[in-house]
């Protein structure tokens, strides 16, 4: 069946949860409907982990129990009988879905290859060269590739998992010169095995005293033990880290949260005091009145005892631990060929284009091309809990506009990491005399001044615009917390109109449940003229094309053809005749009614002999009455995601946000900006 993958591998410790996540994105970007299967699972735990992380996915809809085949007990009690169910049950899950991601059993290779070579799936084989050399490594690969053979499974592709960084190259080239087949190697990435915060907790029995919850989900990069003087404990500590004290050295932690929150030392993960001591009043007094997020932890055990128990604590790849997968996900795309490993699998390309699909191509277009965002709201929860996923996924170059204590504060208290973004005052006095400067050259012809500019471009939406507008930044998402006046008004004085275009305007990108449309003008122009309705169809073609859309373009009105008359319709006439007359090269049709536009059987029977009628992929209302309520109610009742409102006609991109936006909305929105920062069109 065109499509199933099999990801093996013939040892735990692989990391083949990494790859079966890759694969399982990757596959929702070509085709509708993802599933998932593992065919044996362990009965002695209530809850599969990989399948619980796969289910997770975006790309996949899916039950647990759907996507169990046989328990580990049932499979070594009778083999026979329970690969006869599992067959049954991938044959069953192979006529629902599209593609399917099988993941085999952790340990047991003889239980893989049989069921794969009866599944007849092809199979991506997983190895791991997590302390193994490159020559190691190889040999992992030709024993277990062997097995696969032997049993008559399908193998089509190897991928090294873990491997030391300095021996990647060498691990490919040994790879690649064994068999010849589509290989990926993924380095060894601590953060991946790195356990969380909680996962210390539980381990140690420990008690949260102090600090915020949401700081239990992060990942602890590894231990110091504070059994020495606050000078060598501070030269000790690294990014990240948990540091473990004697519960009875009171001394240590002030010390400890404030070198945490200096932005001199590194960042802490959390603090262990061991022996069981309650917080003193004083100490606890202290602490609670100084705002801090850090996880202080008291443990019952001994130093020695809560170290070594510490110590053993591996982190696993879970549905819940978000910054895993996306890390976990970047690292694949950037490791991985993945338009070998589909030639491998062979999947066919599906017609439909999903929501999921949808993202999943603006995220990798972004990443692809990265361009740099500016985003003035830097202050905003959502925001840099957004910022936090963009920089982890590698969609875009982030500057985040606010002052460095109360941004950094923000992501401290969502429990959220955006080293990798630049924090940038609207205050920073060589910057504002170079913006005011140029907003004093731009508003010269309006008696603006250099100090009354001064003022002006300390705010968030007119310094960001000034940062797209001197290329200090390629564009800018804003809108969150300011309206839509207050975030476009600087880009029609700074950016303004690109050549050619008379008015700026806006789309949504309509992500119905089979195909994605494109709505303009919904958000900005309230009544256009005839020759402003042209300059929105050209905008909203161009932007169609952009996102790899084909333009096919329906003037909307309540009539279709020569069917009606009066101004409403004589203006969507004319404005279909304009663009007609400027751009040859596009499919439009007007005055056309939606039905006819999008529904082939109505348009047969108004428009027989038009090429477009049923097939609109753009669909440009009259007014923004029509438009801003269509979308709206197309949003709530087919159940569609809408992504915009996308700007369109500036010289440079610049979009805004709903006050109300998610942070969803916000990462869909820097990707289409960085996209269209990129100016290319997808061939």
């Amino acid at each position: 069946m065109s499509g199933n993958v099999y990801v093996a591998s013939p040892e735990d410790g692989s990391g083949k949860s990494t790859v079966a996540l890759g694969v399982v994105t990757l596959l929702g970007r070509k085709v509708g409907k993802v599933g998932i299967f593992r065919p044996v699972v362990d009965s002695s735990r209530p809850v599969d982990r990989v399948v619980e992380l796969l289910l997770a996915q975006p790309a996949v809809d899916q039950d647990y129990a759907d996507a169990i085949g046989v328990g580990s007990q049932e499979w070594r009690a009778d083999t026979n009988s329970a690969l006869a169910r599992i067959v049954d049950r991938f044959q069953d899950l192979g006529s629902r879905y599209d593609a399917l991601v099988v993941v085999g059993s952790d340990d047991e290779l003889g239980a893989t290859t049989a069921i794969a070579a009866n599944l007849g799936a092809p199979v991506v084989l997983v190895v791991h060269g997590r302390g193994r050399s490159a020559e190691q490594v190889r040999l992992a690969a030709e024993l277990a590739r062997a097995d696969l053979v032997a049993a008559h499974a399908h193998l089509v592709a190897v991928i090294a998992n873990r491997v030391e960084l300095d021996s990647v190259a060498q691990v490919r080239e040994l790879l690649t010169r064994d068999g010849g087949l589509p290989v990926g190697v993924i380095p060894e990435m601590r953060l991946l095995a790195a356990p969380v915060v909680a996962d210390l907790v539980a381990a140690c029995d420990g008690e949260l005293v102090r600090g915020n919850p949401a700081w239990l989900n992060r990942e602890s990069m590894g231990f110091v033990v504070a059994a020495m003087s606050l000078p060598d404990v501070l030269i000790r500590l690294v990014e990240d880290i948990t540091v473990i004290a004697p519960g009875d050295r009171y001394d240590l932690l002030p010390a400890l949260l404030m070198a945490h929150q200096s932005g001199v030392y590194p960042r802490l993960s959390a603090v262990v005091l061991t022996g069981g001591y309650p917080l003193p009043e004083p100490v606890d007094r202290l602490i609670y009145g100084a705002h801090q997020d850090l996880p202080i932890i008291v443990a019952p055990g001994g130093t020695f005892e809560t170290a070594s128990a510490l110590s053993g604590v591996r982190g696993k790849l879970t549905a819940r631990s978000t910054v895993k997968v996306e890390s976990a996900l970047r690292l694949f795309e950037e490791t991985v060929d993945k338009e070998k490993l589909l030639a491998a699998i062979d999947v066919a390309v599906s017609d439909v284009l999903t929501p999921v699909m949808f993202q999943h191509r603006l995220i990798e277009r972004a990443r692809s091309d990265r361009r740099r965002i500016v985003l003035p709201e830097g202050e905003d929860e959502r925001i840099v809990r957004a910022a936090a996923s963009l920089l982890r996924s590698g969609v875009a170059e982030l500057t985040l506009l606010g002052e460095e204590v109360p941004v950094r504060a923000a992501a401290s208290a969502a429990g959220v990491d955006i080293t990798g973004a630049t924090i940038l005052s609207r205050h920073d006095p060589e910057l504002v005399a170079t913006f005011a400067k140029e907003y004093a050259r731009i508003r010269a012809h309006k008696g603006m001044t250099e100090e009354q500019a001064a003022e002006i471009v300390t705010d968030a939406s007119y310094f960001g615009t000034m940062m797209v507008h001197l290329g200090l930044a390629d564009g800018m998402v804003s809108g969150a917390v300011h309206t839509t006046a207050h975030t476009i008004k600087p880009s029609f004085e700074i950016v303004k109109t690109a050549p050619g275009t008379t008015i700026v305007s806006s789309v949504f990108l309509m992500c119905l449940a089979d195909r994605v449309l494109i709505y303009g003008d919904c958000a900005v122009n309230p009544d256009p003229t005839a020759q402003q309705l042209a300059d929105i169809a050209i905008s909203s073609a161009d932007t169609a094309a952009q996102f790899g859309i084909t333009p096919r373009v329906a003037m909307l009105s309540y009539s279709t053809g020569a069917s009606g008359s009066g101004a409403d319709v004589d203006k969507v006439r004319e404005a279909t005749t304009i663009v007609q007359r400027i751009r040859a090269d596009l499919l439009v049709e007007g005055p056309i009614q939606y039905d006819a536009a999008v529904d082939p059987e109505v348009a047969a029977a108004k428009l027989p002999e038009s090429r477009l009628a049923g097939r609109a992929t753009v669909l440009v209302f009259p007014d923004l009455n029509t438009g801003n309520n269509t979308y709206k109610a197309v949003q709530r009742s087919a159940n569609a995601v809408a992504i915009g409102p996308v700007l369109q006609g500036l010289n440079k991109p610049i979009n805004d946000l709903s006050r109300g936006a998610q942070v969803a909305d916000i990462i869909n929105t820097v990707a289409i900006t960085a996209i269209q920062a990129q100016g290319k069109v997808p061939t």
